[in-house]
């Protein structure tokens, strides 16, 4: 056999459309080691359809700049819209994670860019959840009761301090007992309501 002469299983394959185009971890990292890129495959991944290129820039500007998209700066707009259109979205675009219709200022995920949600944190919006609420109102609540718990107290010894009826007339030890007692209560059914 001559050295120009090959064999079908010598022959160097084709691309096949069904193999999987895997990105490697140090791949992922590398794209995922700029915060606007971050940001912007968090926001694409939590729209499921193509976005403008606009609404993705301001909201990418709006949590870089911890604020809302309604109270942005125009600079921090154009900032995070330039850095995007010219740099970010253009390189996500090549390495086949979005769809990117420069023309057009649309934006859309590819298949790739599932390779990048378990690292992608939850947006601001989404990151509360129903049960941290649940825990926030609860918490809430026994605080309230507490600082009822403190103004009865406090109350109590003022009115034993300017020797108010019926409350000058009990002891120190009955009212500290009464004070006591009454942070006892809120505190047992706190535990026994958990």
């Amino acid at each position: 056999m001559s050295a120009t002469t090959q064999t079908l299983s010598e022959a160097p394959s084709l691309p096949n459309e069904n193999e999987s185009k895997n990105l490697t971890k140090d791949k992922i990292f590398h794209i995922l080691q700029t915060q606007r890129r971050r940001h912007a495959l968090r926001y694409l991944k939590e729209h499921d359809n193509p976005v403008e290129m606009r609404d993705l820039a301001e909201q990418v500007a709006a949590w870089e700049n911890d604020t809302t998209v309604q109270a942005l700066a125009s600079d921090e707009r154009q900032r995070v819209y330039i850095a995007l259109y010219q740099s970010h979205l253009p390189k996500l675009d090549s390495e086949g994670i979005i769809e990117y219709n420069k023309s057009r200022g649309i934006v859309e995920r590819d298949d790739l860019a599932d390779e990048f949600d378990p690292y992608l944190e939850p947006s601001i919006e989404s990151e509360t959840s129903e049960t941290e609420i649940d825990v926030e109102s609860d918490n809430d609540r026994w605080f309230s009761y507490y600082r009822w718990a403190t103004a009865v107290s406090a109350g109590t010894f003022a009115a034993a301090w300017l020797n108010a009826p019926l409350v000058s007339a009990a002891s120190t030890n009955l009212l500290g007992a009464f004070v006591v007692g009454l942070y006892a209560m809120i505190s047992a059914m706190q535990i026994a309501l958990r």
